[in-house]
């Protein structure tokens, strides 16, 4: 065979272009073909552990939506997580990675377990608007600490939210193991029980309380004060372009302030419903790592208000499922481990948002002398 036939060869390479807008069915399709992906790896891990896969999926899924007790569960799972994941999206719409919502989450839990525990004094209507006012501060108070170096000095804010988690956790766990344990508790690390009036109220006979309202409600205050008013505008531009936000006279160093300290305020709220709403006490686990989960949840909702509580049902029905499968012999970490790859694949997914993928051909000539 002579080489001439292959005088003119096509070459065929990736080029990625950059979108100027992106459209509605990328926005849609990216996700769902992450969480399949995810799906897809987390069938392999569980087919090698000698389980199989679409069983464990069934076991999930019914455990979470298959029941009474199993929706309403997962809708108790989802209350925090809307929360959380509201916090982490303000700041992430102004590339502030608040990877702190769960040491966040903790302060304002303790903030609001002050008040039931130790303002006693307070008249029964005031109780709960005044512990979801001090969740509320001892929240943003721990998103403040991080925002004042990275505005003034310029310091990694993904890594001081990320450390301050350990402390806030730490700072809990000594209140609730020392001075604040109930002394009628056998000594268990639990604080007294919150009176009534520190309650919020549970719905349907089930474990879900009010509290799935303030999270809807604060969804609907986030959407409007982001898309508007003067505030939200500034906090897209500064997102979008800092150098363009500095020309138009924003003050940078400010907004960065309020962003942090409104989203750690937002996830503190959260520990605050928490403990009003679920466990009625501190406890020294008030999360199984909502706050790093919402992470997960911003990402994949676009960082939209309303879709972040749709994506949290979901990722608390997640939760609940993981809960059944330890009833056949899997453990909790699985579930766990599905949330990974879905962060893993939802990030990998922000190409196609922002690049258009083509193939370039090219044609190469060669010697039509040549002989094989």
């Amino acid at each position: 065979m002579t080489m001439a036939k292959f005088n003119q060869l096509g070459s065929v390479s990736l080029k990625f272009e950059k979108r100027l807008t992106t459209s509605r069915w990328i926005t849609i399709l990216v996700p769902v073909i992450s969480i399949f992906l995810a799906l897809l790896v987390g069938a392999v891990f569980i087919y090698f552990t000698g389980y199989k896969p679409i069983e464990v999926y069934k076991v999930m899924l019914k455990g979470a939506f298959g029941s009474k007790f199993g929706i309403s569960e997962t809708v108790v799972k989802a209350i925090p997580l809307i929360l959380a994941g509201l916090a982490v999206s303000i700041a992430f719409r102004m590339q502030m990675w608040n990877i702190g919502a769960e040491g966040q989450l903790y302060m304002g839990a303790w903030a609001a377990g002050y008040v039931a525990l130790f303002m006693t004094w307070l008249p029964d209507f005031l109780v709960l608007p005044t512990m979801f006012l001090f969740g509320f501060l001892g929240g943003a108070f721990w998103g403040l600490l991080p925002a004042i170096p990275r505005a003034l000095l310029n310091v990694n804010e993904t890594i001081t939210t990320l450390l301050l988690n350990y402390v806030a956790m730490l700072w809990f766990a000594f209140f609730v193991y020392g001075s604040w344990r109930d002394p009628k508790g056998f000594n268990f690390p639990l604080t007294a029980p919150f009176e009534e009036a520190a309650r919020l109220t549970r719905l349907f006979d089930t474990r879900v309380h009010t509290g799935i309202f303030i999270a809807i409600v604060i969804a609907i205050i986030i959407y409007f004060l982001l898309k508007k008013t003067k505030w939200g505008y500034e906090i897209r531009v500064i997102g979008q372009s800092p150098n363009a936000a500095l020309y138009a006279g924003m003050n940078i160093k400010r907004n960065i302030m309020l962003v942090l300290a409104l989203s750690g305020g937002i996830a503190g709220i959260a520990g605050m419903v928490e403990a009003a709403g679920l466990t009625y006490r501190l406890q020294p686990v008030m999360s199984p790592g909502y706050g790093f989960t919402a992470i997960i949840i911003a990402w994949l909702s676009r960082l939209n208000p309303f879709a972040i509580v749709l994506v949290s049902f979901l990722f608390g029905g997640l939760l609940v499922g993981g809960y059944s499968i330890q009833l056949i012999g899997l453990p909790l970490a699985t579930s766990y481990m599905i949330q990974g790859l879905i962060l893993f694949f939802v990030l990998g997914g922000e190409v196609f948002y922002r690049y258009r993928i083509k193939l370039k051909k090219s044609a190469e000539k060669h010697d039509k002398g040549g002989q094989s």
